[in-house]
């Protein structure tokens, strides 16, 4: 029996994630999920955010999904490990939970010149030094300099992301993160919300340095893992459908997500407090 790729995110910002997995994986069927009732993730504890993750994968696994993609840098940082270290064992051997920080990990440091890498994020990603310690596997010799940005994630969810609003938080974020070190010649945008910011920070970013999103890297590395794990690959379902759910107001999932994912979708609600 084949069921489709789950994918998470606390909100909207999994979509554009998912936007790029599915011009990359067009033959799969997806199942996405937005914890919009309970967003933004980025300023909650470890513990919530654990919390909030792991009903949402169980429920990705009650509707069949063998594999769960936390398209969410907080989700991936604050959970993630727990989930696959603590969780799956217990509950199902066989299935995966797989984030966003590691395949993004692997390979930001072939981007840089200089070995001097800046992150944008949220607190929640920051707080948890994921990024540092990850990139430091694949590329000892790079210094990571990181930035929170705790207004970038409202700013997109309320349509601000093109206002002249936006331009003071911007410019001062990458200021700050700039003033770390100016040879940061490599700059990742670690949260899947700030894509949609990609035209204002370009405006107030030099343009001698870089600036990945992480869209493509994640599928490609999805991409990868079902090429090394065709047993995985095998219980995915093949017939190009992609299902949405939200935990709030299905009317405002459908109007937003369209900015996110690029074309209209249509929603179900869900509540998760059912599987508690």
């Amino acid at each position: 029996m084949t069921a489709p790729i789950g994918v998470f995110d606390s909100g909207y910002g999994g979509l554009t994630v998912l936007k790029e997995i599915k011009n990359r994986l067009p033959e799969y069927d997806f199942v996405y999920l937005g914890d919009n009732a309970r967003t933004p993730y980025g300023s909650r504890s470890f513990e919530t955010v654990y919390e909030y993750t792991l009903e949402a994968v169980k429920w990705l696994f009650s509707k069949g999904c063998p594999l769960v993609i936390l398209a969410c840098n907080t989700a991936s940082a604050k959970a993630l490990r727990t989930i696959q270290q603590r969780f799956l064992p217990q509950y199902d051997p066989s299935k995966r939970v797989l984030g966003v920080i590691r395949p993004t990990a692997e390979v930001i440091g072939n981007y840089s010149a200089t070995n001097k890498i800046g992150i944008l994020g949220t607190r929640g990603t920051v707080k948890s030094d994921s990024y540092p310690i990850e990139i430091k596997k694949f590329f000892p010799a790079a210094e990571v300099f990181q930035h929170s940005c705790p207004m970038w994630v409202p700013l997109v969810e309320n349509n601000e992301y093109e206002s002249e609003g936006a331009d003071y938080f911007i410019k001062k974020d990458l200021k700050t993160l700039q003033n770390a070190n100016p040879e940061i010649d490599t700059v990742l945008l670690a949260c899947t919300h700030y894509p949609l910011l990609i035209k204002k920070i370009n405006q107030f970013l030099p343009a001698n340095i870089k600036l990945i999103s992480q869209g493509t890297i994640v599928a490609d590395s999805l991409a990868d893992y079902l090429f090394r794990h065709p047993e995985i690959k095998e219980k995915c379902s093949k017939k190009g459908e992609l299902q949405f759910y939200t935990t709030d107001s299905t009317t405002d999932f459908d109007q937003h997500s369209e900015i996110f994912f690029g074309t209209k979708v249509h929603c179900n609600h869900v509540d998760l407090s059912n599987l508690k």
